[in-house]
């Protein structure tokens, strides 16, 4: 996943201070294989690469341009118990202008097919003097009113707010648990894998590319890493 490189410009506050890109950006597609992986595979092993120049050189911002992750998954129960996956986490944020803002593919083969998600092209394309061409996300917001009132509630976010509003109402009326959204939304309970790779990622970086390994020390949660440690 990428996008262009005016956004260090919008970024420069915490850019390389209190983040980095692959948490910016390979945090939305670690966070999607999580969810696809559900409790039937963890990660084991990560490995971090980076490119540097234009972030430095352009932006004065000490900050890498690119990072990959190269993760090891491990599967758990069934025929592939125990056997092993690779998965590659690109995100880079020094990417040219082009006809979308945003990048974002993904491709997946495992033992019995593959899949592969274009999810910048969404079918709609325009080209208008000074724009030039693009391919536009009409679903993305609606930044035109209806009435003289807002009307992008469907759009990018707001969906969000609305159903963590309604989950923090109904655990306050014990109507529900915390636990009762792990399913449905991205709890702090769902997203621990996402959240340990990507700090391994960071780890492994600055130990200068050493290999990070995820532990797993509590046998009555096999997919909650409990700590990170890197292999000598």
């Amino acid at each position: 996943m990428s996008q262009p490189k005016h956004q260090l410009e919008t970024f420069r506050a915490w850019a390389g201070k209190s983040s980095d890109i692959s948490y910016y950006l390979n945090s939305h597609h670690v966070d999607f294989h999580e969810w696809c992986a559900g409790e039937s595979a963890r990660p084991v092993r990560v490995h971090a690469v980076a490119s540097t120049g234009v972030a430095k050189g352009k932006f004065n911002i000490d900050t890498e341009d690119t990072i990959t992750l190269v993760v090891q998954w491990q599967n758990l129960g069934g025929e592939a118990d125990g056997s092993l996956g690779t998965a590659l986490y690109t995100s880079s944020w020094v990417a040219p202008k082009a006809d979308v803002h945003s990048q974002q593919r993904f491709f997946y083969m495992g033992h019995r097919g593959e899949i592969s998600v274009d999810q910048a092209h969404r079918g709609y394309n325009m080209a208008a003097d000074g724009d030039g061409y693009r391919s536009v996300n009409p679903l993305f917001m609606k930044y035109t009113p209806t009435n003289g009132f807002f009307s992008g509630q469907t759009g990018y976010g707001y969906r969000s707010f609305e159903v963590f509003v309604d989950a923090v109402a109904q655990i306050n009326s014990g109507a529900k648990t915390a636990a009762d959204f792990d399913e449905e939304l991205a709890t702090a309970a769902s997203t621990f894998r996402t959240t340990a790779v990507l700090e391994a990622g960071r780890a492994s970086l600055d130990l200068g590319g050493k290999v990070v390994e995820l532990m797993y020390e509590d046998a009555s949660e096999p997919c909650r890493p409990t700590g990170l440690r890197p292999v000598a």
